[in-house]
């Protein structure tokens, strides 16, 4: 059992981490979920804060910790870096902020609730890649996957595990079975005999073009663009 934790204030953090180890938690998610609107705040104190609270949480509880994050970091290798050398269990990639949409007539900020599609995934496969075998901590993806090969293609590129909501909400948690029952057929007919054969073997050291996850390859997407 993962409890996932979202936490405002460092006595928070800690307050409630430590509830929730007491009540039988066997890991925690800190789910960073905050925006940077503060122009006085540097992009040194966004990651300090997020560190020091990974320091400090894991200090104060005995079961693994995995930091969710999202996107949107200034060097976001670099922190996931440091993250790792503060003894971070794990890193999920990525946090989905849900977006305000405008109501032009009665002038109001509408919040709304849209569930993912698979067209999210490659922002996850792309930064799985780049991480994997990069850093000591495990890999999970979360947002955009909804069939079997969405997550043959998280694990191919470096995911240790794989999160499914909106799919699950969509189509009920029976949808699980058909899940993993085709990700299963999907092995066989490839012939992979465990999930470790193909975990990382897409990943930015593993795959035979490595540059495809960079932005070397911008032109040449933009060169293959067919109308």
């Amino acid at each position: 059992m993962i409890a996932s934790l979202n936490g405002t204030t460092l006595g928070g953090w800690l307050h409630h981490a430590k509830l929730m180890e007491e009540a039988g938690a066997d890991a925690l998610e800190l789910n960073v979920y905050q925006l940077a609107t503060d122009a006085n705040e540097s992009a040194q104190d966004i990651e300090d804060r997020t560190v020091e609270m990974l320091r400090a949480v894991k200090s104060n509880v005995r079961i693994p910790v995995a930091v969710k994050l999202s996107p949107f970091y200034t060097s976001l290798a670099h922190l996931t870096r440091r993250l790792d050398d503060a003894g971070a269990d794990g890193l999920v990639l990525f946090n989905r902020f849900y977006q305000p949409d405008i109501d032009v007539e009665e002038l109001q900020a509408l919040r709304a609730l849209h569930l993912s599609n698979s067209s999210e995934l490659p922002l996850r496969l792309r930064w799985l890649a780049i991480l994997s075998g990069r850093v000591r901590a495990s890999l999970a993806v979360t947002g955009g996957v909804h069939t079997a090969v969405d997550a043959v293609k998280a694990v191919m590129t470096g995911a240790h595990a794989v999160q499914v909501v909106s799919a699950l909400l969509k189509h009920g948690p029976d949808y699980l079975r058909t899940l993993i029952a085709d990700f299963g057929a999907w092995m066989e007919e490839h012939e992979y005999e465990y999930l470790q054969q193909m975990q990382g073997n897409m990943n930015m050291q593993a795959c035979p073009d490595p540059k495809v996850y960079e932005r070397a390859n911008y032109m040449l997407v933009l060169q293959g663009w067919k109308g």
